[in-house]
């Protein structure tokens, strides 16, 4: 199918003299969108001509995501760089279509890691290291520091967690001395807050966006700007209500009612003008922002056409925020191919418990994710085959990758006991080991081998469909396919047509005389962009379209 691509503008305005900022922070409760308002400021001020670039702040003692529970945290999303870091980093990217670093995501555990690390080196000169001065002005010169090395005229900076909490207390107030340092001329404040709808008469209440404002305003933060998150648009005397306690214009009261997709966000805030609120407020040249393509994008993700149904077999369904990477990608690769990729969540414990592979039956294509451990693995497993022999398009990613080779080995190799070292370490048969410099590592977090790394690509599916020999990917593993079974599982038809720079180390597999069964070690899915969605998965859905017309 024929579609423009969305464009950003990116050189209508020369750069900044200096860096705006506009920090984004919540109140009442977590999830309120935080993330997706960053997001879409960004975006509409970039499609405006600013370069803009993003920060996400974690109040958590955890120095990155990476050891975080999925059920708790959702998506470890993995940065350029190898930084595992919050899904939100992964809105960023998405939306802005850029690529970000560690630099980028700061949490209480980095920031205060740093801070006891130059205290043992002295260079506090023998001070009382204390909350403040030392800890704010780290986070200060974090945030200057992202956004003079991207070069940005414009810093969004998503401030986590909830106005009052007190592990947010440092971050507020560096938000409240950048502002001092930097003048009210470049610093600017929205507030994302809950305007609830209480009882059977149906009305709005503003009750709690009147104690987050106020307890932002008794932190010494004026609001510039309120997007108020309502299940339905506000109501106009509820927002001049907003707007009155707030001491703001009204036209600084954003309603941000429910969606169908977080990508209309931003047509609903350039609707409301926000985009002339911020240049405005931060003295910017007025530049009407294009998003003719994004809006184009929109429609295609909203009206799809033919639907397809693709099958994730996780153990973390239950939120599915732990794959959404592979969900927003499924919805691009349906907007660029004109269909809509419905997805049956499928528990992998379930698969394994059941011992049935009755809840496959009817889908048109199979996804094993990331994952690791025990729990799930066999019916991982389950799936694999079952794609294998019914000739249903499959893409593995990572542990999918794995696990599919583990399939294959037991099933048409024949070796009995075929497992990862991972899931049994007296196994007989390792065709996947773990990787040799990471024998011995005890720590847990940031050890994996993480990042974008180069793979060359061999003649086949894969190069197809990125069309070139080398790429690079991110990955985040600790297990590689054994070198010592390589050859006999490519004499019988599953063929290794990715390999690392070495040589040595496999990353994308396919199988001969499959209509669609691909596999990666790497993550294609983090690299995943509205307008360029990842290969695979693009791959992966258009065999899955000639399997439900195929019938």
């Amino acid at each position: 199918m024929n579609h423009r691509p969305y464009r950003v503008l990116l050189t209508c305005i020369s750069p900044l003299s200096q860096v705006k900022y506009i920090i984004v922070t919540g109140g009442v409760l977590s999830g309120l969108g935080k993330g997706v308002t960053a997001s879409s400021t960004g975006l509409l001020l970039q499609c405006a001509g600013y370069k803009v670039t993003a920060v996400k702040i974690d109040p958590y003692l955890n120095v990155d995501a990476g050891t975080m529970n999925p059920y708790e945290h959702g998506e470890v999303f993995v940065m350029t760089d190898g930084a595992e870091v919050d899904l939100d980093l992964g809105n960023y990217e998405r939306f802005l279509k850029c690529n970000l670093t560690s630099d980028h995501n700061i949490t209480t555990g980095k920031v205060f890691k740093k801070v006891i690390e130059k205290e043992r080196r002295g260079d506090y000169l023998g001070q009382t290291v204390q909350i403040i001065p030392h800890i704010v002005r780290e986070i200060v010169d974090g945030i200057k520091s992202a956004a003079k090395n991207a070069k940005a005229d414009v810093c969004v900076i998503e401030l986590g967690g909830t106005v009052g909490d007190i592990e947010s207390m440092p971050f507020m107030e560096a938000a409240r001395l950048l502002g001092r340092e930097e003048g009210r001329d470049n610093v600017m404040f929205i507030h994302t807050t809950l305007v609830p709808v209480v009882g059977s008469v149906g009305e709005q209440k503003t009750k709690p966006t009147q104690h987050s404002v106020k307890e932002l305003q008794g932190l010494g933060i004026r609001p510039d700007v309120i997007v108020g998150r309502s299940d339905k648009k506000l109501d106009e005397d509820i927002a001049s209500k907003i707007a009155f306690f707030a001491d703001i214009p009204r036209e600084a009261v954003i309603s941000a009612p429910d969606a169908k997709t977080i990508y209309e966000v931003p047509l609903i805030f350039l609707e409301q003008k926000l985009p002339e609120l911020i240049e405005k407020r931060l003295g910017l040249k007025t530049k009407k922002p294009d998003v003719k393509e994004w809006k184009d994008f929109v429609n295609r993700i909203t009206n799809g056409g033919e639907e397809v149904e693709v099958a994730i077999i996780g153990k973390y369904t239950a939120l599915k925020d732990s794959y959404i990477s592979h969900e927003e990608t499924l919805r691009y690769t349906g907007a660029v191919l004109g269909c809509k990729v419905k997805i049956r969540w499928i528990e992998a414990p379930d698969l394994e418990d059941s011992g049935s592979t009755d809840s496959l039956k009817g889908v048109d294509g199979v996804i094993v994710p990331g994952g690791f451990g025990k729990r799930g693995s066999e019916g991982k497993i389950m799936a694999a085959r079952w794609a294998r022999e019914n000739e249903i398009p499959y893409l593995g990613v990572c542990f999918g990758f794995q696990l599919a080779t583990v399939e294959f080995a037991r099933n048409v190799l024949g070796l009995k006991g075929a497992n990862s070292s991972e899931l049994d370490s007296d196994g007989k048969h390792s065709v996947v080991d773990i990787l040799p410099e990471q024998e011995g590592v005890k720590d847990m977090g940031a050890t994996m081998r993480l990042g974008d790394h180069e793979v060359k690509v061999e003649p086949g599916i894969a190069k197809e469909l990125y069309g070139s020999n080398v790429i690079f990917e991110r990955h985040r593993h600790r297990y590689e396919i054994n070198p010592n079974y390589i050859e006999q599982i490519e004499s019988k038809g599953m063929k290794y047509t990715g390999r690392d720079s070495s040589g040595r180390r496999m990353e994308i597999l396919e199988l001969e005389g499959h209509p669609y069964f691909v596999a990666s070690q790497f993550h294609p899915e983090f690299k995943s962009r509205p307008d360029a969605p990842s290969p695979l998965h693009l791959g992966l859905v258009k065999a899955a379209l000639a399997h439900k017309k195929s019938g």
